[in-house]
């Protein structure tokens, strides 16, 4: 038999319960966790929905960013100590995974029971359907599986999508949708809030669907992996996200699919296929040695700094056969000083034979600056300006054909490759256009220039993969993303 408490003690375990009861950042803690920066923000959204402020939440976060736990796991026993008569109904891709997060959370409350106010009826225990004490009910379903006959004031629904082949899968997104329009939301109780956790996978995946005809219903949370401008932390843009956990390595080695890193790790899920750039024409492979290109530079200038734009250079390679390497990317909201210093940086690395710009930017007045730090730092290079005319899908018609013909090979290893490659396929419906912008200049600007030199009979050849005579079969040697 357990000694009773002193006076001082049962206090302390009165205020103790008290505060996991009336914060859900007090109840992670009492279970072990350390809420890091962006699960506090999950939380305080969390706090909305259980207060009634919030009726519809979206939470999309990069795979591993604990959204799940703070989510699926902590919030459910929280949310039904404030009233265990509550139901609640999870569903994920499949009944087993949607069963796993029934286990624990049943664990949590048959563990913390006297924190919450109530426990686990003994009548029926299943990880994936357990009632409370105070009357309530916990059902956990497989995404498509049947819970006909329950009903929700809680209803959440955690990673839809098993992977890429069933996000790729038209008639799978077409079930998705079905179960949520005529399973779930059937299912729930005057006045009952839906929670959306996933990591995008697609422009029509379940999210996009959800936005596209309820957009205006519903609050979203979304945390890129790299901040983008007006992040919900206050990041810088570029600042990762959590760097304790997610480490310059794995978010390198997370770059080395565009798609997936657009999508998954940014939140910022490209079409199947571009509608004006398309995915084909952008392939993979090391660059030739600096002697055998001639080399060209872009620039799309934004004026102001932190003004929504950014600042692009772009450096692109021509070889002897007339293909595109695309060898640099700057890219920063920044004041003139910094992008300056950039342009700078790049001319004297790979010492183009030519640079395009716009007129009106340039006569807005950084070009007498750029001019003068120019030749301080001795970074000299023909600059050619060329007008601002028609729309930017016009001003891209040049790059956007050579592209079609002979492709954009880019180092798989570039770090801004995801980054270019999403823009690319998003235009011109992106947020973001400006790296579309300098890539254009760049296509005007190669309507004037040439080749690289040809190799000379009997010099070595590079081994590099990807690179030396195009097979008469006809097949190419070139890594297409």
């Amino acid at each position: 038999m357990n000694s009773p408490l002193s006076p001082a003690a049962a206090a302390a375990e009165l205020l103790r319960r008290r505060l996991a009861r009336r914060s859900l950042t007090e109840w992670c803690r009492a279970c072990g966790f350390a809420p890091a920066a962006h699960h506090r923000l999950i939380i305080a959204e969390l706090e909305r929905v259980a207060r009634g402020e919030t009726d519809r939440l979206a939470l999309f976060l990069p795979p591993g960013s604990a959204k799940s736990t703070y989510a699926s796991v902590l919030f459910p026993p929280w949310y039904l100590a404030r009233e265990p008569s509550r139901a609640v109904i999870v569903g994920s891709h499949t009944a087993e995974l949607a069963e796993r997060w029934g286990r624990k959370v049943r664990n949590l409350v048959a563990r913390h029971g006297p924190l919450l106010g109530y426990g686990v009826a003994r009548d029926n225990r299943a990880a994936g359907r357990w009632e409370t004490t105070g009357g309530g009910e916990y059902y956990a379903a497989g995404v498509g599986g049947a819970i006909t006959g329950r009903r929700a004031d809680l209803a959440i629904i955690d990673d839809p999508l098993r992977g890429r082949e069933d996000a790729d899968s038209r008639a799978v997104r077409d079930a998705q949708w079905d179960w949520y329009k005529f399973d779930v939301m059937t299912r729930l109780k005057p006045g009952a809030a839906v929670v959306l956790i996933q990591t995008r996978w697609h422009e029509d995946d379940l999210a996009g669907r959800i936005l596209a005809e309820e957009g205006g219903r519903w609050r979203v949370l979304a945390l890129a992996m790299e901040a983008l401008a007006g992040d919900p932390l206050g990041r810088g843009v570029g600042e990762p996200l959590w760097p304790e956990w997610f480490t310059d390595v794995m978010r390198r080695d997370a770059k080395r699919e565009p798609r997936l890193w657009s999508a998954l790790y940014q939140q910022q899920p490209t079409p199947d296929e571009g509608a004006f750039f398309k995915l084909d024409m952008f392939g993979t492979a090391p660059p030739p040695a600096r002697a055998e290109m001639r080399i060209y530079g872009a620039s799309d200038y934004a004026v102001t700094a932190d003004g929504g734009d950014y600042t692009v250079h772009v450096v692109v390679g021509l070889d002897s056969r007339g293909r595109m390497h695309l060898l640099d990317v700057w890219r920063r909201q920044a004041a003139s000083d910094e992008w300056v210093e950039a342009w700078c940086d790049l001319v004297l690395k790979w010492k183009p034979m030519a640079w395009a710009e716009e007129t009106g930017q340039i006569k807005a007045g950084v070009g007498p600056f750029l001019d003068g730090r120019a030749r301080e730092r001795k970074a000299y290079c023909y600059r050619q300006q060329f007008p601002t005319r028609g729309d930017k899908a016009v001003r891209a018609q040049s790059i956007r054909g050579r592209m079609a013909m002979d492709g954009l090979l880019i180092d798989a290893a570039a770090p801004w490759r995801a980054d270019l490659v999403g823009e690319c396929l998003r235009f011109p419906a992106g947020v973001n256009d400006d790296q579309v912008d300098a890539l254009g200049l760049v296509g005007q600007l190669l309507d004037q220039m040439t080749n690289g030199p040809p190799v000379k009979p009997g010099a070595a050849q590079r081994t590099d993969p990807g690179y030396g005579p195009r097979p008469s079969t006809g097949s190419t040697d070139i890594g297409i993303i």
